[in-house]
């Protein structure tokens, strides 16, 4: 077993420890399982309206009832959490392919870089983002599209700062400045030594970020500015079910979206803090 696959064996080894961590992995897996698989087989489209069943509770032909205007609850929750898993993972990939270059080249070269690149990131971390992506969103029309590339965009600091710090570190190391030594080139240098050592932080905030964008999403849903009808998500799901007589006796409209939501986002917490506990270099010798 060269030193690769030991690492490894002992990251998962150690990550399974957290019993948490473990049932998180489980339950974020079967959500996702569930709504990547079993919209396409579900009797009704997200949009198909029953003209017999406006506010129908659970039955036979509806498993968890329907809405307002007779869209089964079960089929939109699917296409739903479809929605806001992807905006969630696309527009954290976004900001980590803006957030790790801008970031590693401002730490690896300095100077003049590293000045716009930091100042840049000051200045976006000193705008109250709710409010920007809200104007953002309202300017360009609300849409998965449009949401998703604005988080994604106004989402790339954190990533840029994380990375930043780890690769001031690293770039002190000895193996760095041996590479250096013998005339490798920058870019050999960042692929070969920096990126793999300071890289490992960015895999926990990843998660976080996933699910801070899942509730982006669900909030601006839930504000009428994210993801319009007939199209569905967790947010506008519970927009559309925010009347007190709705809330009182028609309790399947916004329970099933808010729970989903709810165990969605503490599965990712979890998962991020079973990879934080796992990648922690003090647990790392256990």
């Amino acid at each position: 077993m060269n030193k690769r696959q030991l690492e490894m064996r002992n990251f998962v080894r150690r990550f399974c420890k957290n019993r948490l961590a473990v049932i998180g992995l489980f339950c974020f897996t079967l959500i996702a399982l569930l709504v990547i698989v079993l919209p396409p087989l579900m009797p009704y489209t997200e949009a198909e309206i029953d003209i017999i069943a406006f506010n129908a509770p659970p039955g036979s032909s509806h498993i968890l009832g329907t809405d307002t205007v007779g869209r089964d609850v079960l089929t939109r929750l699917l296409y739903g959490g479809r929605v806001s898993l992807f905006v969630g993972i696309v527009s954290t990939m976004i900001s980590v392919l803006i957030g790790i270059p801008l970031g590693l080249l401002s730490a690896f070269y300095r100077g003049w870089i590293e000045n716009i690149v930091m100042r840049l990131a000051d200045i976006f971390m000193t705008i109250p983002s709710t409010i920007l992506i809200l104007f953002l969103v309202s300017m360009f029309g609300p849409s998965i599209v449009t949401v998703t590339v604005v988080i994604g965009v106004l989402g790339w600091t954190k990533f840029a700062r994380q990375i930043y710090g780890s690769v001031l570190t690293v770039r002190e190391k000895d193996y760095v400045e041996a590479g250096v030594a013998i005339g490798q080139k920058d870019r050999l240098i960042i692929w070969r030594y920096v990126l793999p050592n300071a890289i490992a932080p960015i895999f926990i905030s990843v998660t976080f970020r996933i699910a801070s964008a899942i509730i982006l999403e669900s909030s601006l849903s839930f504000l009428g500015m994210g993801v319009q009808a007939p199209a569905a998500s967790w947010g506008n799901m519970l927009y559309n079910a925010q009347s007190i007589s709705i809330l009182k006796n028609c309790m399947w409209m916004w329970l099933p979206p808010g729970l989903t939501l709810m165990t969605t986002i503490l599965s990712i917490n979890f998962i991020g803090n079973g990879l934080r506990d796992a990648l922690d270099p003090k647990t790392a010798l256990e």
